[in-house]
């Protein structure tokens, strides 16, 4: 590869674009005209406007990006998360341009992506489930039927989505037909299509998810789990690596089952697969799995040592894994706090100028950001402006070093979340590693 478009924003664009130059690989940032002066152009070595603010005019359009794509000569995109990143006609496009898509082919997005096929590929993987439907659900007599029959509460998933979007909890069944017409609803409006399933939902569920690399040459490694429970509405908040309650046996047979699968699926490039995880029990149980690179990733890289981005640029181009499973080894303890422009007490979003920036440093402290002095942050995408990960050799340091980033952190003319992170850090359910995807909604700190 010699040219690499972006097909995204923020910081994952700009996180793209650092590890294509570290290889020595142009880059060409794509950007609607509200991101015209965004962080991910002026790093790029090309920048190209594929359309007007809003995504569906830009970032979602295809023909522009495959456009851009031709006119940049750039000969493969990267995705990033979000947006195209699991369409999978996107992906069969580019291939169908000669233009290389660092991901995973069409068919494994398509499948994976379905959560409905990929609960199935589960089941022939022998991947623990929850109980729930076998396929996709119908009618509501269909709905009434399963719910009634593995008991309630239930949840209402949409097939081809994720983020939190098309899921609906029903706790009886004089609730069934409306949650699932706001279920089928939203991710009509998502992702353009309604299709959804059923499955039990476990009340106090830890979410725990596996990363995991393929070359195209049937090679398989997993990086060990993160903990992905601190949520709000089903969206991640807080992200760490590894999980607080795991041992090494379990941390082993919930990697092992990940690679099984992936393997089975004789898949290739980046993907997480996604478990909930009953402490009391201590089972876990298939979620599904995510066809790109996640947000969180950075927690992976600093407990492995290994740069996911350019692996999966590296598979893409053909190459294989240059390490075993056995080279892979966790050290210390990684926290990431996802900083969004919105109020750190009731979460309403805060675009608008930014004035005065620090980012922290410092001893085990990483910032991946999208933001500088005198940008304005646009209101028509995702709040997320940055991602601040704290290291340390154990979780009380890597505690301890968030703590006093956050503090350091300086965003102005705009709200942000960092002092509910402050909060989350020193609350005593948190640092004592006992809380579930339940956390916020049992009390805020």
């Amino acid at each position: 590869m010699k040219k690499i478009l972006i097909a995204n924003r923020g910081e994952i664009a700009v996180r793209i674009i650092r590890a294509c130059h570290e290889l020595g690989i142009k880059s060409v940032a794509v950007h609607s005209t509200a991101d015209k002066d965004a962080l991910h152009t002026k790093l790029a070595d090309e920048s190209i406007c594929i359309g007007p603010g809003p995504a569906a005019k830009s970032y979602l359009q295809i023909p522009n990006i495959i456009s851009a794509a031709e006119i940049s000569g750039a000969d493969a995109i990267h995705p990033g998360y979000g947006f195209l990143s699991e369409n999978h006609r996107f992906a069969e496009i580019c291939e169908k341009c000669n233009i290389t898509f660092i991901g995973p082919n069409a068919s494994h997005i398509e499948t994976l992506g379905n959560k409905v096929a990929a609960r199935d590929l589960a089941t022939k993987s022998k991947v623990p489930l929850l109980p729930g439907s076998p396929g996709p659900i119908k009618t509501l007599d269909q709905a009434t039927k399963l719910a009634d029959k593995i008991g309630y509460p239930v949840i209402v998933k949409a097939s081809a989505g994720g983020g939190g979007r098309g899921m609906k909890i029903v706790h009886s069944a004089s609730d069934l037909e409306h949650q699932m017409a706001m279920a089928i609803k939203e991710a009509e409006t998502a992702f353009g299509n309604g299709e959804i399933y059923i499955e039990k939902y476990l009340t106090s569920p830890r979410h725990v998810e596996v990363q995991v690399l393929a070359d195209q040459h049937g090679n398989v490694v997993h990086f060990g789990e993160r903990d992905c429970s601190v949520q709000r509405r089903h969206q991640k908040l807080i992200e760490e690596a590894p999980c607080p309650v795991f041992n090494d046996e379990l941390r082993k047979k919930i990697g092992d089952t990940a690679v099984n699968m992936i393997k089975k699926a004789g898949y290739h490039s980046a993907a997480t697969v996604e478990f909930l995880f009953d402490d009391k029990e201590q089972k876990f149980y298939f979620m599904e799995v995510n066809t790109r690179i996640q947000v969180e990733h950075p927690v992976t890289e600093i407990v492995t040592g290994v740069d996911l981005i350019k692996q999966m640029i590296r598979i893409a181009q053909g190459e294989k894994l240059p390490f075993t499973q056995d080279d892979i080894k966790l050290q210390g303890h990684a926290i990431e706090c996802r900083i969004n422009a919105e109020d750190p007490d009731t979460f309403a979003p805060s675009p608008g100028k930014i004035g005065a920036y620090h980012e922290p440093g410092g001893p085990g402290v990483r910032m991946d950001s999208m933001i500088y002095s005198g940008y304005t942050v646009p209101p028509l995408y995702d709040s997320m402006l940055a991602k601040l990960i704290a290291f340390g050799s154990d979780r009380e340091e890597a505690l301890a070093r968030m703590r006093r980033a956050l503090l350091e952190l300086k965003i102005d003319g705009i709200k942000c979340n960092s002092a509910f992170h402050s909060r989350v850090m020193n609350d005593e359910r948190f640092t004592s590693g006992n809380f579930n995807t339940h956390f916020l909604s049992e009390g805020n700190p």
